[in-house]
Parts: C-alpha cells; sequence; structure tokens
C-alpha cells in the first residue's frame, strides 16, 4: 500500500478504484547529516555509505534517467554544518566529477550527477541559519532571478484603503471605523437640485455613512506623487464589493450580491499652492447592505498608468464599538489598550483562531498569559486591538467542578455572525454586538452574560459553518458531568454517534508513506494520544491527530499517514476548506498536507525556510526578524497567514504575513534534487522537475454567472464639469445617492431599476449624470479558473476541459485486443467526488500528439438522487469536486510576477439544491393572448388597470407562468407541475380576506362535499391524497363555478355592471414537481368579472324591476289620461287667484283716495265710474269663456 526504498521499487497509483503499479527509480540514502541533541554532536547513520557519491548515465525512454538520495530522518533537531568540513554531503569534488565525467565521455554519453539529499515530504526539524551558505546562496540567487526580472518590468506597488466618514472626505491621515449601520439624509436637498436630470423627483435619496478612501505606493517613491502621476495618466480604481449572504436565510434573502463602482478623483482639503493639485486620493461609497456585515473590498487597475495588482480587504461592520458621550469611539465589550508589552506575546504558545467560516465580522484571539486581554480586529487582522475584556474574574470551586488552578487567561474564543464566546476557567460568557443591520432594533449585550452557570466547562469548540439558518458552537464538560456535550444554542444533548474505535497504539508503517487500518497491521509501543478531530463538510474528509494523523472519507476506513513522524504531537490544525490543511505542533512545527494526499510536507523549520528566511533578511523585509513568536495560523481566501510579533532591537511588532507554501516547497525540492551536467570544460547547474506536465490550462469555461449564482451590478460617478476631472463634495454625495437607491432597487421587487436608465443630461448641479452607468451586468466572462463554488439544480452539468503539456516524451502505444495500436499518455487526470451517490463525472481524454499535450474534457453532472426540494438558496448540501493531476501533488508550480503558483489540484465546492436568485412568475402577457386565442375574444373590465387586467368569469382560465432567473437575467417558460389553490379573496382590494386551511380545502378540492367549490379543471391528475389537481403548461384551463357556500357565490353588484371579485392565487410545485430541485411558490390577485348572481337574487331582482316597470307604465296610462283634467283645474285656479289679486287692489286704493280733498274725492268718482264702467265691460268676455268651458 505505500512504496518502499528498494532499489527498483513500485510507485502506487490509485485512479477510479485501480491499482497502478510504475516502475520508479529507487532511493539512495546518503550520508547523513551531524545532529546535536541537547548539547551532545552525533553522527547519524555513518554506516550509510557516508561520503557516497553516485554518478549515472542517462538511459532512454523508459529507463532510469537520474537518481535521487535522501537522508534518514533522525531523532532530534538537525545541525546543518560548513560545506568545508564535510565536502561529501552537499557537493561534489572537483576531481571526482571530472573523473567520472571522462569516463562519461568516453562512453558517449552526457553525464549527470545527482547531488545531495532528496527533497522529502517530512523531515528532521532544521535550526535557524546563522550563517548563510555559499551553495544555498547561490540556489537563492538562481530561484529568484525570476523575481529580479519582475521588479525589474514591474514596481512593486500596492493599493492601500482607508475608511472616512462623509465629513472627513479629503483630510489626510484620517481613518474611521466601521460601525455605524443606518442610512444618512446627507444627500437629498443635492437631488432636488437636479431638476433637469433623469431622476425620480418623488423618491427620498440616501447615502451610507462611509466612503471609501483609495492610495497606493509603491517602493521609494513618496504616495502624493504617484497618486498625483496615476491620475494624469488615466488611473482609475476600480471597487468591487461582494456581500457575504447572511445566516439567518427565514429573515433576509440569499443571494451572491457584487457592485462594481469607479472610484472618484478628489482634492485633499490642505493647502496647496500648486495650481491644480499638490495632494489627492481617489473616493468611492462604501455601501452597506440590510442582513450583511461581512464585505470584501477588491481594488483592482483600468489598465492604464502604473502596474499595480489586485489586492483584497476586509471591511467588516464591527457592532462592538459605540461613541460615548464626548462622542468618542469605544469598545462595548472592554477597555481599548494601547501598549503591547512584550510579555504578553514573547515565548507565548500559539492558539488556533476559530469563528464562523465567512460569516464572522470581528475575530477574536485569547491566550495572552495571566491577563483577560484579547486581541480584536474587523479587518482580519490588517489592524487589531487589543481589549481588556470587562467580566468579573472571579471562581468558585464546587464539589462537582474542581478547582484546578485560577488564572485571568482568556482561553478559548470563538467568533460567530454577531456573538463573542469566550472561556475563562470553567466559566463560559457571551456578548452580542449591536448589529443593525441584522436584526433591526436589536442593540446588543449592555455586557458579558454567563451561560451554562452549573457546568464545569473545560473546552469550548467551533462549527466552522452555519446551518439551518443558526450558528452553534460545542462545550465538553468535566466533573460532576464529565462526558456531556452541549450542542447549539447552549442546550444539552447527549445523542452522540460513535465514529470509530481508535487503535490503542501506532501502527508500523516499515517505511510506507500510509498505511490502511485493517486490524491485522503491527502495531510500536506508542501509545496513540488523540486530542481532535475534524471533518471538511466538502469533501467529507475526516482527520482524527494527536501524535498521529489518520484521514478517511468514509468514515469507516481510515488511513494512517506515516510521513507525520510520531515524536511530534499536533496541536491544533488550519483549514482553507478547499483541498489544503496546515498543522502545528507542540513545539510551533508547521507541516502541510493536500486534502486526499498522502504526502505530509513540513514547511517550518525546513531546508525551503532557510532559504526563504535569508532571502527575506538580505532584502530587509519588516516583516521578518531573527527574534519572533508565532500567535497564530490561520486561513484567508485560500492562503495561509502567520500573526507574528516581532523583536527588533528590543521593540515588538506585531504583524500578519502571508506563508508562502509554494516557494517554501519549490525551495525544498531545489535545494534536495539539483544536478550537475558538463557542458564541455564546466559544470552546469540545473534542477531536476519531477512535475509530469509542463504547461497546464483551463479552457472551454462556461460562463460563470448560471453556476456561481453571482449578481454583480456597475455603478460610476457622475461626470464633473470642471475640466480638470476632479470631484467634490457635492458629486461625491450624489454618486452615494445614486449607488444607495440603486441597492434600494435591487432589494424590492415591486419596482423595475430599469426606468432607471435614461439619456445623459445636464445638470444645475454642476455634474452629468449617465444613467446607462448604473446596470446590472449579465455577461461576465470567465478569468480562466475554475470558479469559487459551482450550484447545481437537477441535472444541471458542468463542463470545462484542462490542457495539460506534458514533460519530455510521454506517449506509447499499446496494442489491445482486436484493434490497432492505441495511443496512449503518461499524463493522467483523476477526479474525485465527495459524493458519487450524488453527482457524477466523465473526463474525455484527447492526445495532441503534434503538442505533446493531452487535453481531459469534464463534465459534472447531478444525478437527481439525493436533494429533494427546498426554497431558492436553502438548505442546500455540501459536496465538492476535486481534480489531481497524478503525481503533482506538491510538485508542481507556475511561475508569475506574483510569485508562484501550485497546480495540478483542484478543489471546488458544490451545492446541490435550489440555486439562490430564481423566482416564480405569472405570465400576464401570455396568458391573455393564449386566452383569447382559446375563448375567440377578451373582454377587459370597464375600468381598464394594465397593472391587473381582467378575465371574464365564463371564459375558460389558461395560466402560464416563467421561471425568472435574476442573476443571468433569463426567462422561460416553467415546464413543470404544479398545484394552483385560491387562498383568499374579496370584491374589493380593500376587503380581501386570508381564507383559513378548512376553508382552502373546501374551496379548492375536488373531494369536496359542502358544495363550495370556486373553480374546477378536467385534469384528472391529482396529489397523492386526491386533495389538489395538480396541473401543469399542458392543462385544459381552469373553469370558475363559485358554489352556493364559496366566498365568490352571491356577490352583490356595485353598480349597474355585473359583479366583480378579486382572487388571492397560491401556486406551488412543493411535492408536485419532478424537473427542479426548487420549491417555488407564488401568490398573485387575480381579477374575475362578470360573475353570476344566485338564483334567488336573481328573481329578486327580476320582480324588482318587473314592478318597477309596470308601475311606470300605469304611471304613465294615468297621466295621459288625467293630463287634460289637471290643465283646466290648473287654469280655473290660476283665474280666481287672478281675481282675487285684483279685487284687493281695489278696495285698497279706494281706502285711500277717501281722506283727500273734495275736488279729488269729485275727480275720483268719475274716475271710479270711468273704471267700473270698464270692469264691467271686460268681465262680459270672461262670462261668455266661462259659460263656453261649463258647456
Amino acid at each position: 500500500m505505500g512504496r518502499k526504498s528498494t532499489k527498483w521499487g513500485k510507485k502506487v497509483s490509485r485512479y477510479e478504484g485501480k491499482v497502478r503499479l510504475k516502475k520508479v527509480p529507487a532511493k539512495k540514502l546518503v550520508p547523513a547529516w551531524k545532529e546535536k541533541v541537547w548539547g551532545e554532536e552525533t553522527t547519524k547513520g555513518e554506516e550509510r555509505s557516508r561520503g557516497e557519491e553516485t554518478v549515472f548515465l542517462e538511459k532512454g525512454q523508459g529507463e532510469e534517467e537520474g537518481r535521487y538520495q535522501r537522508a534518514g530522518r533522525g531523532e532530534g533537531p538537525a545541525r546543518e554544518e560548513p560545506i568545508a568540513e564535510n565536502p561529501g554531503k552537499e557537493r561534489v569534488h572537483k576531481d571526482q566529477v571530472e573523473e567520472y565525467g571522462r569516463g562519461q565521455e568516453r562512453k558517449q554519453s552526457s553525464s549527470h550527477v545527482m547531488c545531495g539529499p532528496a527533497m522529502f515530504p517530512a523531515g528532521p526539524p532544521w535550526p535557524r541559519v546563522r550563517v548563510v551558505q555559499v551553495l544555498w546562496a547561490l540556489l537563492a540567487v538562481l530561484l529568484a532571478s525570476w523575481r529580479l526580472w519582475a521588479i525589474k518590468d514591474f514596481q512593486e506597488c500596492t493599493w492601500q484603503v482607508v475608511l472616512n466618514e462623509f465629513k472627513r472626505v479629503g483630510e489626510s491621515g484620517v481613518s474611521d471605523s466601521f460601525f455605524e449601520q443606518e442610512p444618512v439624509d446627507t444627500v437629498s436637498s443635492l437631488f432636488h437640485m437636479l431638476v433637469d436630470s433623469p431622476i425620480d423627483p418623488s423618491e427620498k435619496y440616501l447615502g451610507f455613512p462611509y466612503y471609501l478612501k483609495i492610495n497606493y505606493s509603491c517602493e521609494e517613491k513618496p504616495s502624493e506623487d504617484l497618486v498625483r502621476m496615476g491620475h494624469l495618466t488615466g488611473l482609475k480604481p476600480l471597487v468591487l464589493v461582494t456581500f457575504q449572504s447572511p445566516v439567518n436565510f427565514y429573515r433576509w434573502k440569499i443571494e451572491q450580491l457584487q457592485i462594481q463602482m469607479e472610484a472618484a478623483p478628489f482634492r485633499s482639503k490642505e493647502p496647496c499652492m500648486a495650481e491644480e493639485v499638490c495632494s489627492m486620493s481617489w473616493y468611492t461609497p462604501m455601501p452597506i447592505k440590510k442582513g450583511s456585515v461581512v464585505m470584501r473590498v477588491d481594488i483592482s487597475s483600468n489598465g492604464l498608468g502604473t502596474f499595480i495588482p489586485d489586492k483584497r480587504f476586509q471591511m467588516n461592520i464591527n457592532g462592538f464599538l459605540k461613541r460615548d458621550r464626548d462622542n468618542n469611539i469605544q469598545f462595548t465589550v472592554g477597555e481599548k489598550l494601547f501598549n503591547l508589552m512584550p510579555q504578553y506575546f514573547v515565548g507565548v504558545s500559539s492558539r488556533p483562531l476559530w469563528h464562523t467560516v465567512d460569516q464572522s465580522p470581528v475575530l477574536i484571539l485569547g491566550g495572552i498569559p495571566n491577563e483577560k486581554y484579547v486581541l480584536m480586529t474587523d479587518t482580519s487582522f490588517k489592524d487589531f486591538s487589543l481589549v481588556e475584556l470587562s467580566i468579573d474574574s472571579c471562581w468558585v470551586g464546587s464539589f462537582y467542578c474542581p478547582h484546578s488552578g485560577f488564572t485571568a487567561t482568556i482561553y478559548d474564543t470563538i467568533a460567530t455572525e454577531s456573538t463573542l464566546f469566550i472561556r475563562q476557567n470553567q466559566l463560559v460568557y457571551y456578548f452580542t454586538g449591536t448589529y443593525t443591520t441584522l436584526y433591526e432594533r436589536n442593540r446588543g449585550s449592555g455586557s458579558w452574560v454567563r451561560v451554562l452557570a452549573s457546568e464545569c466547562i473545560k473546552k469550548l469548540c467551533p462549527v466552522y459553518f452555519h446551518s439551518n439558518g443558526s450558528e452553534y458552537i460545542m462545550a465538553l464538560t468535566t466533573g460532576k458531568h464529565e462526558g456531556y456535550v452541549h450542542f447549539g444554542t447552549i442546550r444539552a444533548s447527549d445523542d452522540l454517534e460513535l465514529l470509530y474505535h481508535i487503535p490503542e497504539f501506532i501502527p508500523e508503517a516499515r517505511g510506507l508513506e500510509f498505511l490502511m487500518i485493517l486490524g491485522t497491521e503491527s502495531y510500536t509501543s506508542t501509545a496513540m494520544a488523540p486530542k481532535g478531530i475534524f471533518c471538511n463538510p466538502y469533501n467529507n474528509l475526516i482527520f482524527i491527530w494527536g501524535n498521529f494523523l489518520l484521514q478517511s472519507s468514509n468514515k469507516e476506513n481510515f488511513i494512517y499517514l506515516a510521513d507525520f513522524p510520531k515524536e511530534l504531537s499536533i496541536k491544533y490544525m488550519a483549514r482553507s476548506f478547499h483541498g489544503a490543511v496546515a498543522i502545528v505542533t507542540e513545539t510551533e512545527e508547521i507541516w502541510y498536507l493536500l486534502e486526499g494526499s498522502y504526502r505530509v510536507y513540513q514547511l517550518f523549520p525546513s531546508k525551503g525556510w532557510q532559504v526563504h528566511i535569508s532571502l527575506k533578511l538580505m532584502q530587509q523585509s519588516s516583516l521578518y526578524a531573527s527574534n519572533e513568536t508565532m500567535l497564530t495560523l490561520f486561513y484567508e481566501d485560500s492562503k495561509l497567514y502567520q500573526l507574528v510579533y516581532l523583536m527588533n532591537n528590543q521593540k515588538g511588532q506585531l504583524v500578519k504575513r502571508l506563508v508562502p507554501v509554494e516557494q517554501l516547497l519549490m525551495y525544498q525540492q531545489h535545494t534536495s534534487h539539483y544536478d550537475l551536467e558538463r557542458k564541455g570544460g564546466y559544470l552546469m547547474l540545473s534542477f531536476i522537475d519531477f512535475c509530469p506536465f509542463s504547461v497546464m490550462r483551463l479552457r472551454s469555461l462556461p460562463r460563470p454567472q448560471r453556476y456561481t449564482r453571482q449578481e454583480r451590478y456597475r455603478a460610476r460617478p457622475p461626470r464633473v464639469l470642471e475640466r480638470s476631472g476632479f470631484h467634490n463634495e457635492n458629486s461625491l454625495a450624489i454618486y452615494q445617492g445614486l449607488v444607495y437607491y440603486l441597492l434600494w432597487l435591487h432589494s424590492v421587487y415591486d419596482k423595475d431599476y430599469y426606468f432607471f436608465l435614461a439619456s445623459n443630461w445636464r445638470s444645475a448641479g454642476g455634474v452629468s449624470i449617465e444613467m446607462d452607468s448604473y446596470e446590472k451586468i449579465y455577461n461576465l466572462e470567465s478569468a480562466y479558473e475554475l470558479p469559487e463554488r459551482i450550484f447545481l439544480d437537477k441535472g444541471t452539468e458542468y463542463s470545462f476541459a484542462i490542457f495539460l503539456s506534458a514533460q519530455g516524451r510521454s506517449f506509447r502505444t499499446q496494442a489491445e485486443l482486436g484493434t490497432v495500436f492505441q495511443l496512449h499518455s503518461q499524463v493522467d487526470v483523476g477526479v474525485v467526488l465527495a459524493d458519487p451517490g450524488c453527482i457524477e463525472a466523465s473526463v474525455k481524454q484527447e492526445v495532441l500528439i503534434n503538442r505533446n499535450s493531452v487535453l481531459f474534457s469534464i463534465t459534472l453532472k447531478d444525478k437527481k438522487l439525493c436533494y429533494d426540494q427546498g426554497i431558492s438558496g436553502h438548505h442546500l448540501m455540501k459536496t465538492s469536486m476535486t481534480v489531481n493531476v497524478v503525481g503533482s501533488s506538491g510538485l508542481c508550480f507556475q511561475e508569475t510576477h506574483l510569485g508562484p503558483h501550485m497546480q495540478g489540484n483542484l478543489m471546488v465546492p458544490v451545492f446541490i439544491g435550489c440555486p439562490p436568485g430564481k423566482r416564480l412568475a405569472f405570465d400576464i402577457t401570455y396568458t391573455l393572448e393564449y386566452s383569447r386565442l382559446k375563448n375567440k375574444h377578451y373582454f377587459d373590465c370597464v375600468n381598464v388597470n394594465p397593472e391587473m387586467p381582467c378575465f371574464l368569469f365564463r371564459d375558460i382560465f389558461y395560466p402560464f407562468f416563467l421561471i425568472q432567473d435574476l442573476v443571468t437575467g433569463d426567462s422561460g417558460s416553467f415546464q413543470g407541475s404544479y398545484v394552483l389553490l385560491v387562498v383568499g379573496g374579496g370584491p374589493t382590494l380593500d376587503s380581501l380576506k386570508d381564507y383559513s386551511e378548512d376553508e382552502i380545502y373546501r374551496f379548492n378540492s375536488p373531494l369536496d362535499k359542502t358544495n363550495s367549490l370556486i373553480w374546477t379543471t378536467r385534469t384528472t391528475r391529482t396529489t397523492k391524497d386526491s386533495a389538489f389537481h395538480i396541473m401543469s403548461h399542458e392543462s385544459p384551463g381552469i373553469e370558475w363555478l363559485c358554489l352556493e357556500n364559496a366566498p365568490c357565490y352571491d356577490n352583490v353588484p356595485q353598480g349597474i355592471f355585473a359583479p366583480e371579485f378579486f382572487f388571492k392565487v397560491l401556486v406551488s410545485n412543493r411535492g408536485v414537481d419532478t424537473s427542479t430541485y426548487c420549491n417555488y411558490q407564488l401568490t398573485f390577485l387575480l381579477h374575475i368579472h362578470g360573475l353570476p348572481l344566485s338564483p334567488k337574487r336573481a328573481l329578486f331582482i327580476l320582480m324588482v324591476s318587473a314592478s318597477v316597470f309596470v308601475g311606470l307604465v300605469i304611471f304613465y296610462i294615468a297621466f295621459c289620461l288625467l293630463w287634460p283634467l289637471v290643465v283646466k283645474g290648473c287654469t280655473m285656479i290660476r283665474w280666481k287667484i287672478n281675481n282675487l289679486i285684483a279685487s284687493e287692489s281695489y278696495y285698497t286704493y279706494a281706502s285711500i283716495s277717501g281722506i283727500s280733498s273734495v275736488p279729488s274725492l269729485r275727480h275720483s268718482r268719475m274716475g271710479s265710474m270711468f273704471s267700473s264702467r270698464m270692469t264691467e265691460d271686460r268681465a262680459e268676455p270672461k262670462e261668455a269663456v266661462e259659460r263656453q268651458l261649463m258647456t
């Protein structure tokens, strides 16, 4: 099962369950190193070929091309001696080389001399180098030559980013803490000035509390000059902000959201004597999204000006800060300290950094001896604070919790999305931060809260991944309740599963790299001392570790990795969850392992580390010192980092630095495997490349958004009218408001942000807003690498290709039965699936012999077996696909201007289930068209509403639905099955009512016997219990019934038109659709008009209408008959009224005239007589008329 050091050993490789034996050169032992153990100098392996040197002839294809030697592993730390003291160990005598060379020349072959010990995955620890040795210095120069070329062509420049509040924009040397979370009203007044710009004046525009201030610096050049030069040469930083999805998917929508912004140049506010600018920076808004507290900021260049590599920053919300009465920022968990004393860190053992992966905005690290101090950071230790926690350092022992010794040290620290957990002595505390973006009204804890007060806790353990919308931790007890595990939200549980019986002793590997534990192997006398267990949920690999390392992929069969020495003991492991694992031992050694492989590499101390540290000390790097202490080791974005305390000239410094794993492995390989080849009269130094390929490229990669579900928006700053291109505070505020409004439009579905796209206008505010600059990107191209993650729906495939150029001659012909000779490549690719019962992979090989290359086409496909249905983005199944080039683990590197990059091992997390960003929508357009086609007509409501068309009651209703992909912008007809239910309704929008479960059953089930159905269909397919109809896009349609006990029955019309009704319709494919993993649920309103009346109400209305009609007819007839009499009576009444008025006037006149003089009386009498005669004359014709009327 392993590989032994025999003359011709057999290399074992596994591919798709088959074992293939390959003939490889044997490993020769070289002279052992002198070792110094506890002050005694001993020589190991003197009997093993001390001073041996071997010269081999280069042979033909398929034969031995060279040999390498391997040193034996010693018991204690090894000490390397100067070369001159033992010339037979690390270099070849000139005379010997010349003698061998002459001998080889006589044989007409080129000679190769293999020198030095071979590279070994694990070996004895190497001490710190005191003197840089000549050969290693030469190797360091050769290995670093590419970096000299890179420095010559590319300046080592780097982006710098800080956070600024709006009021501090333009100030130099200021940086603000990220804890304000509410939008600010600082931009609405500016938008009212933009009267001629394409904005919505009815909306209230808000802004974010912070801006990102961006600069860059290069070695030995002032930053101000560089930034100014970059601006003049057209350089513009591009900022990509990625929002991490929240844990609680029940409250917040799960989505992978990004926004890409172009930074705006801004002059510094400091006094300047120059005409245009002295110092400047670039600014972009720092957006905040509800439900997200972890954000990644990637800074890149637009390709103009100085070459600056991309850089990533962590910009997380710190919910453990607040303002005091004096408006100063302080911690809520304790008091900030400003002195990093050496006794806090020097000589202190390292400890793990525990947190929920990708979800914790604030990281916390304890372990400072005898102090209740912790290190806190919200930028992943780009900067940090030393905080003294405000907890009571008390301890009361009891009979069930033994007093093991009091200390103020904070031992176990775990950070989650909003809460910090710590353990001091045997007590557990937690503190919840103030995160209004997560909980809105939550103001956080006021102080540390003690939990599990009745328990004696000896260890807190993290749960690295959240699930079911929650985060978890584990607490291990001691004392009275020894062995109990408190899990989750601090509740007890003893329901544990027995995983594996660990052997009592460490197995005897007998020279093998690994050993399958079957129970039949022999064992050493060293007892196994387990200390921890770890499981990667993506590839299902389980590691059990202590003074050994066991690995399993199925929880049943474990493999013992023999490369890790049993003399060491593992303290903790750091995981990338993308295939790499770093191991820290009790003696602070660092080891490295690729998951799924069997080789364990020692990174520190090692020869590779000596070469690396030598180069860094020669470059006078500020990240390295002769006296340093590692505080923790952790992964960030699949890269390994150290937090190290450096001591230089009695001054301490805490730094975060990258552990160059690729460089260390490459240095170890080159310092252990090199070749001296004679070229004429001199020897040429060359290195042996053990990588089976020379070039590896990914091809035929599909566009990523369909699989990564990454939504991306683009925003550019408004164009300023100033000729220099510099922005002012108003234009930056407008930029902030536009970005805020764009994200707000994304968060609501009832508005379409496309109306936001308009033409270019000149504004009275001095800026020009280009609405085409605010858009959603649907056509992202692949970055020539596998995506960060892949989401697979039911039956979905993901395909790509790997192009490999082989080393030397790597093809052979093989005769197969019944065929001609077939061409085969010795470069093989293996695909490892974490859950082969759920996903499958196919590999197709194409040999390109004219290019000495092989093209492997790989297709990953879901098998439709391991998942039921779920809401979009919820309860996804974690698995993974790993692609390995056989024989490349830890041996293949690609040189780039940013350093070597490891190749040959690709690991992609895969999520099976309903991908985020998909939803079901009512296709109103096609429904109307199809209904008009089928029913031969369409009658809309009298009062037309374009947003809610009406459907006639007597027409057959044919509903159609769409699947909208909010990530890619695709929209297609839903072809699956669904259940349609009327779950509410009312005659008007204001009177809508939600129905109870019993009512929903009665109104929609074909089994209903209460005469309450609202609708029916001719579809015969029903659910398993026959309770509801199962419909599809091919269903014959819906016929409206509204039976006697239905809510739409006997609806009173609101006017002279037929009754109307609004139905609240629920459509769901849960449990009835086999075409997708998505559990779609859609609720929409349906407006139906032309509802019929009930027979009783119709008869009543008919009777009332008939009665009214008959009454009107009778009234008309009576009116016609009586009208002449009415006219005659009216005429007589009018005549009598006129006579009465005339007689009253006469008597009134006579009485007034009687009091006058006699002459007047005489005249009045004569007038009276005259008037009387005239009256009599007038009365005669009237009497004649009356006589005629009477007759």
